[in-house]
């Protein structure tokens, strides 16, 4: 079914980089405020013409204007950057039958992992923070779904079902949980470090921003190899999920800035839940709209319903589009809410009850299974042999989770430093970490 890629139809609003309304044709209707220039309007000026003359045996060209140098890369690049957010009609086709289970199959995967997580969680079988992703699945699977294998998501401490839409195994996933050998981590992670070399999810990151320069870096990469190592082939895009609060730490404009300037593969989303903790997003950001900031570095901001797994999926499509096809990074405020508190141990006390019940009433799954059987892309019968089947998948997770045997003592030290045993070799040859003696005082840990 093809319908228009437009904000009204999808939910989108964007925020043109630097452009005034008249520009453009396609951009009459968003109002953007117009910005003609970064920094001075005057042109630069020295004292002397032998000033003028030393700085010029140092440089190739005339030194103009801030804004002439603007202007310029505008005349360049603008429109092409403007027209690939808005695509005809006749060119996206929504998602066919297979898409359609493949997106609720793996919603559904999150969903019940998570209320899984929580029922093990207060059995005392999981330890430390567990922060659950119920009610933001549209945003993981919009996403991931339409990835490759190589390539990257950087998730944050709300981490697990990044990790199972990217493809981790659900009984990897939940073995890292309850801290076992067989978890994606051998135990050592936990709740919030999923990390899987084979799948390139490049961890989850406990410190809020932390993941962003790690992603940057993905995406570095992935541009060096291609350009550099001349790797024709290497496309790879990263991902780099984080929350509402993130967005006025250091890390976020450093990154934004970088990925910008260097035109990186990688697409920034952000999972406005509204919530950082117990403070709400409206109290601690001068201008919560967190879309508009992309633009301030040169990328197109992007604002999607992000209850809406079709929304969050097309805006998805033109983001890694674009960053595949190297015209650089994307910012993509994904507004969402959680359904549970900021994690288990939140009593969950300081949101309107209100305010969580109108956002329950929009449920991205409810909404996706309202969707498949009105569009005859799905039966009742269908949808429910992929609840039973999810429902036996977690139970093996668990099961598999609980009989796994926890990790050795020596494992204690080991990835504690650069030396993958984690302290050293000894006199005799012998890796420290192995010799019962050093470990001695571990033994009730």
């Amino acid at each position: 079914m093809a319908t228009a890629f437009s904000a009204a139809k999808f939910g989108t609003q964007f925020f043109p980089v630097g452009t005034r309304s008249h520009e453009n044709p396609l951009f009459g209707h968003l109002k953007t405020p117009a910005c003609s220039f970064l920094g001075s309007t005057r042109r630069l000026r020295f004292s002397s013409a032998s000033k003028l003359n030393q700085i010029n045996s140092h440089r190739r060209s005339v030194v103009v204007a801030v804004s002439d140098v603007v202007k310029e890369k505008k005349s360049k690049s603008t429109s092409n950057l403007f027209l690939l957010l808005f695509i005809p009609a006749h060119s996206i086709q929504l998602i066919t039958k297979e898409e359609g289970l493949e997106l609720y199959e793996d919603m559904i995967l999150g969903r019940a992992f998570e209320d899984m997580c929580a029922q093990m969680y207060y059995r005392g079988k999981m330890f430390g923070f567990v922060h659950l992703y119920n009610g933001q699945e549209a945003v993981s699977t919009g996403f991931i779904k339409l990835l490759k294998k190589e390539d990257s998501v950087v998730s944050t401490y709300r981490d697990h079902v990044h990790a199972l839409s990217k493809g981790v195994p659900a009984r990897a996933v939940m073995s890292e949980l309850f801290g076992k050998t067989t978890g994606c981590c051998r135990g050592q992670g936990g709740s919030m470090h999923m990390f899987s070399k084979e799948h390139n999810l490049l961890g989850g990151f406990a410190f809020i921003g932390e993941g962003i320069p790690v992603a940057t870096g993905a995406a570095f990469t992935s541009k060096y190899r291609r350009e550099v190592l001349k790797e024709a082939d290497c496309d790879h895009v990263t991902l780099a999920f984080f929350g509402d609060g993130t967005c006025n730490n250091g890390q976020f404009f450093e990154c934004l800035n970088m990925a910008a300037l260097w035109k990186l593969p990688i697409v920034f989303v952000v999972e406005n839940n509204l919530w950082a903790i117990g403070m709400s997003h409206l109290r601690a950001t001068s201008d919560p709209q967190i879309y508009k900031k992309g633009p301030a570095f040169g990328m197109p901001g992007i604002h999607v319903n992000g209850m809406d797994v079709l929304k969050v999926r097309a805006v998805a499509q033109t983001a890694i589009a674009r960053a595949r096809s190297g015209e650089g990074p994307t910012l993509v405020e994904c507004e969402t809410y959680r359904f549970r508190g900021h994690s288990l141990a939140d009593p969950d006390e300081l949101r309107d009850p209100a305010e969580k019940a109108h956002y329950a009433a929009r449920d991205p799954i409810t909404a996706l299974k309202k969707y498949l059987i009105e569009n005859n892309l799905a039966t009742e019968v269908e949808l429910k042999a992929i609840d039973k089947k999810i429902e036996e998948v977690v139970e093996d997770a668990v099961e598999f989770a609980d009989e796994s045997p926890h990790p050795t003592r020596s494992q204690l030290l080991e990835n504690v430093f650069a030396d993958p045993k984690g302290f050293g070799i000894g006199p005799d040859g012998r890796y420290r970490c192995e010799d019962p003696k050093f470990t001695e005082g571990t033994a009730q840990v």
